[in-house]
């Protein structure tokens, strides 16, 4: 992965102990993304955080390729 560039995302700190600290991969297309952190989880600060409202309001943004 990391010799194909398809690490996208790390931790800072790796709260989960994932190997390289690894947080989000893509495929070799890059067009496939699996990702580790949840940001639907942390969307109202009733759920601890807003932080991934930003995530989530970013992906809307991309403009789909077609």
């Amino acid at each position: 992965l990391k010799a194909n560039g398809q690490i996208l995302l790390t931790y800072t700190g790796n709260p989960n102990g994932s190997v390289e600290a690894i947080a989000g991969v893509c495929n070799e297309n890059k067009n496939v993304f699996g990702l580790m952190p949840h940001p639907e989880r942390a969307i109202e600060a009733i759920l601890g955080s807003c932080d991934g409202v930003a995530m989530l309001d970013n992906l809307l943004q991309i403009p789909l390729e077609g």
